[in-house]
């Protein structure tokens, strides 16, 4: 490209006039824009703009319809809805500042009174489609940004094998809970569950095959409670689930126990067949009339739990 060729811009000029829209058109291919598309309304060119987008507007003030002040407040609002920028140009026959302060002031780039000397048109068109291309950049640097930044978030709460949250994002919810439950009421329940031995299926099966089992025990938990309540993987075969009641009559202990029937009624299916299971269950109820429990403590009751439904030989429960 030489120097004096133009960037590639896509323009829309927007004229009620035929002959203004064609001296605008032929204006702006002669000086080296080809992407020069023509609209005859304010509404043909909306309708333009969804078939493809503009770098740059050109539009009239007065037209029926909808006028060019109108027109950039329906360009901004889509702009705003698909993170894009469009320079828009307007043009009129209206002179003095007040109408060109008007313009800016709903959003207008820039302005020029008619009638449009064709350098004068060029050099606006330039500026416009450089500023355009420099906003789009902007945000679609500002995206990829957030993107990513939405991508770290949910590596570092989600575990990478089941999909489930994990103990950084337990620990995030467990300690909203606690402080809505002392401040609002209700009560809570922290359950860690234990499938017992997946570590012995990997060792003698491969880690693949574990991984299986991991993931269709992970939906099976899932499914097991409300949609609400969450479910995390909070390391090896260790997996917790954090429930939360309106009223503390409203929690029945009985749910662990179906909740357990429901996990390990029968094996996992697997590549290799079903991989029979065994489940332990260890859980505490915390409630708002009770002291106020760090997440420690919580853990630590609910894993004294654990540790006594293993001892009792697996597919058992315990609450306090």
């Amino acid at each position: 490209m030489t120097s004096s060729t133009p960037p590639a811009l896509s323009i829309l000029i927007v004229d009620d006039m035929q002959y203004s829209r064609t001296v605008l058109k032929n204006t702006l291919e002669r000086v080296g824009y080809d992407d020069v598309r023509l609209a005859a309304s304010a509404p043909e060119a909306l309708s333009l703009l969804v078939e493809r987008r503009a770098d740059v507007v050109l539009a009239d003030w007065v037209m029926p319809e909808m006028n060019g002040l109108e027109l950039t407040a329906a360009i901004r609002t889509r702009d705003e809805e698909e993170e894009r920028y469009t320079a828009i140009i307007l043009f009129t026959a209206k002179e003095g500042d007040e109408a060109m302060l008007e313009a800016f002031h709903q959003g207008v780039d820039d302005y020029l009174t008619k009638p449009i000397h064709n350098m004068q048109l060029a050099a606006r068109v330039f500026a416009a489609g450089r500023m355009a291309t420099l906003q789009n950049r902007l945000l679609e640097t500002s995206a990829a940004l957030k993107a990513a930044n939405q991508h770290m978030e949910n590596l570092s709460t989600t575990d990478p094998i089941t999909g489930l949250a994990n103990q950084r994002a337990l620990n995030q919810r467990l300690e909203v809970l606690v402080l809505e439950t002392q401040a609002r009421g209700g009560g809570l329940c922290l359950a860690l569950v234990d499938l017992d031995h997946v570590d012995q299926v990997s060792q003698h099966l491969g880690h693949d095959l574990g991984d299986e089992v991991l993931l269709g025990f992970a939906k099976r938990l899932r499914l097991s409670v409300r949609p609400t309540d969450l479910v995390a993987r909070i390391g090896g075969e260790e997996f917790a689930l954090l429930l939360h009641v309106h009223s503390p009559q409203q929690f029945n202990r009985e749910l662990l126990g179906r909740v357990l029937q429901s996990l390990s009624q029968d094996g996992i299916t697997t590549s290799e067949g079903k991989v029979p299971i065994r489940v332990s269950i260890g859980a505490h109820f915390h409630d708002y009339q009770q002291p106020l429990m760090t997440i420690r403590e919580l853990m630590k009751k609910a894993g004294s739990n654990l540790e006594a439904a293993r001892a009792a030989g697996g597919n058992e429960v315990v609450v306090s």
